[in-house]
């Protein structure tokens, strides 16, 4: 992860997270500290995290925009998974997240077709 050279924009709010756990995740192997029970773009924004991806084309860097699943421009790769949307996502201990880089590697296997012949 990057140096951040300012303060997070986004906290937790005292309210909303009566708990004093946290739950340790890493994001591009860097070890984070966050509340229980928020999605993973929260954490990762409170985290200090300003990039989450390149999109595919021009690699521009993006980060969460509507936070409730429509934008897509929080995607992420979580535990060896890509194009998981992590706003929708819920922080779980020990989650391995890595920013995603351009497109995803499609795997895509061909299915078998029988050919049929068919005649007049």
């Amino acid at each position: 992860m990057e140096a951040h050279s300012r303060a997070p924009l986004f906290q937790a709010v005292a309210s909303e997270t009566p708990s004093r756990r946290s739950v340790t995740l890493s994001f591009n192997g860097e070890a984070l500290n966050v509340p229980p029970g928020i999605s993973v773009a929260a954490a990762l924004l409170m985290s200090g995290v300003e990039r989450f991806r390149a999109t595919p084309v021009s690699e521009s860097p993006r980060a969460p925009y509507c936070m409730m699943g429509v934008c897509f421009e929080c995607l992420v790769n979580i535990d060896g998974v890509p194009n998981r949307q992590s706003c929708l996502i819920e922080v779980v201990d020990g989650m391995q997240v890595h920013s995603q880089e351009g497109a995803r590697d499609l795997q895509f296997d061909v299915p078998l077709v029988q050919v049929l012949e068919v005649q007049p």
